[in-house]
């Protein structure tokens, strides 16, 4: 049946890699616009890893929300001596060379210095969906071009470039000292590959236009401030409520008038001190990209309060039957399901289930960053099967061993994944209509 459904399908051909965590066929991993070419490719070695100490270029302004953050301008140097997930603490040097501050700065503002990552054109490892969103922003013309590292293992280098309204990809092959796109150019570095397409046509391309414009990264993140979990309310000010649900309320928030986030507020007549201690545990425990990141919460009365990051465009399903989310093409929706895929084998790894995977609890950031969200009903396992007598349970997303007996497994996400599968491709469409 599996092999069935990936003949008749073969454009959700990723996300079954993802999910089953099958190794791609050679070629088969993040589609070009390259001639064919009968060698190999080799992809490009590892980024070289930084030893514990050295010297970095803001590539973005920073304001210090914090006393232990560290401001600086773009251009200033800074001697980053520890790097602790995505805030380093650093030294800035002054123009006669002296230390003039020391403290915790944001890793995405920053660059090595006389580095591949100073390139205005140089974006990193970036999968092919996100250099896309990048690409087709108004701000960049016809042209406009970036080089990245695909997320896809074997691809290596990626030239992305926007041209007719859409954008174009052409693998970089590296193969002994060199780098090329067609194999009758060849170039020792990346940036003789740039100057040479910027000047020469590639492909039924003119020629390379200007570097793609760079979106200032979201950094409201608050975990590298804090020292514990317990926070009081009167740091945090409430704004417009964002959703409602059974047992809470979301509102936009910020903490201390500086940093957005998100504040859950538990209502008190669904309280269970038991399962709210339950999901926070949780959340603790969970890092990852695709998952939503707990902050803090806020116990000192009721009702509590739970912080977490603020995903600017809401719930996938409010995005799906929205303008923006109508106008996603078949390979940007399955980037979100891949991204939530993604999360869920994450939540898998740490012996988690969710119990109520849906659109409605993925959130949707900047860049079209998808995390799953709403843990509640989530649970740690130690048996194949949780057993649940709960009969307020999500229908429609559940699976019939679930209805029927209660039994809640990885198995019974899946199933529910299989349901968000239905509602992303419907742009939010109401499971089983009818």
């Amino acid at each position: 049946m599996c092999e069935c459904l990936r003949a008749a399908c073969p454009c959700l051909e990723q996300l079954w890699r993802r999910i089953v965590k099958e190794k791609p066929k050679e070629g088969d991993d993040d589609k070009v616009d390259n001639p064919p070419s009968k060698r190999p490719s080799i992809p490009p070695p590892p980024p070289e890893r930084p030893s514990d100490s050295a010297i970095y270029v803001g590539i973005w302004s920073f304001e210090a929300r914090h006393k232990d953050e560290l401001s600086f301008q773009e251009g200033d140097l800074l001697d980053v001596i520890s790097r602790n997930g995505d805030w380093w603490t650093a030294r800035k040097i002054g123009k006669n060379g002296c230390v003039v501050g020391t403290g915790i700065v944001p890793h995405n503002y920053l660059a090595r210095a006389e580095s591949l990552q100073m390139q205005p054109w140089f974006y990193g490892t970036m999968s092919r969906f996100e250099a896309q969103n990048h690409l087709m922003e108004p701000a960049n013309q016809e042209s406009a071009f970036l080089i990245r590292q695909s997320e896809r293992g074997g691809v290596g280098y990626v030239l992305s470039v926007k041209s007719n309204s859409h954008v174009r990809h052409f693998k970089i092959f590296h193969i002994d000292e060199t780098f090329y796109v067609e194999q009758n150019q060849r170039f020792n570095s990346l940036v003789d590959l740039v100057d040479h397409y910027c000047k020469n046509s590639l492909n039924n391309i003119e020629s390379l236009g200007s570097a793609c414009k760079r979106k200032k990264p979201n950094i409201e993140d608050i975990n590298h401030l804090l020292d514990g979990w317990l926070l009081p309310k009167d740091e945090f000010t409430i704004g417009e409520q964002l959703g409602s649900g059974c047992f809470s309320q979301v509102f936009q928030g910020r903490w201390k008038n500086h940093i957005n986030v998100a504040i859950k507020i538990l209502k008190n007549d669904s309280l269970d001190n038991k399962e709210f201690q339950r999901e926070v545990q949780i959340l603790k425990n969970l890092h990852h990209r695709h998952l939503i990141s707990l902050f803090a919460v806020c116990t000192e009365s009721t009702p509590y309060y739970i912080i977490t990051e603020l995903m600017a465009k809401g719930s996938l399903l409010k995005f799906l039957r929205g303008p923006e989310g109508q106008n996603q093409d078949i390979a940007s929706l399955i980037d979100m399901a891949i991204q939530v895929a993604d999360g869920m084998s994450y939540l898998e790894e740490q012996k988690s289930i969710h119990r109520d995977l849906a659109a409605r609890n993925v959130l949707v950031g900047e860049n079209y960053i998808c995390k799953v969200a709403d843990f509640g009903l989530a649970r740690i396992i130690k048996e194949p099967f949780y057993i649940s007598e709960d009969k307020k349970i999500p229908y429609k997303w559940s699976a019939p061993e679930a209805i029927s007996h209660g039994k809640f497994s990885n198995k019974s996400d899946i199933w529910s994944f299989g349901v968000l599968l239905y509602e992303i491709i419907t742009n939010g469409g109401i499971p089983y209509p009818g």
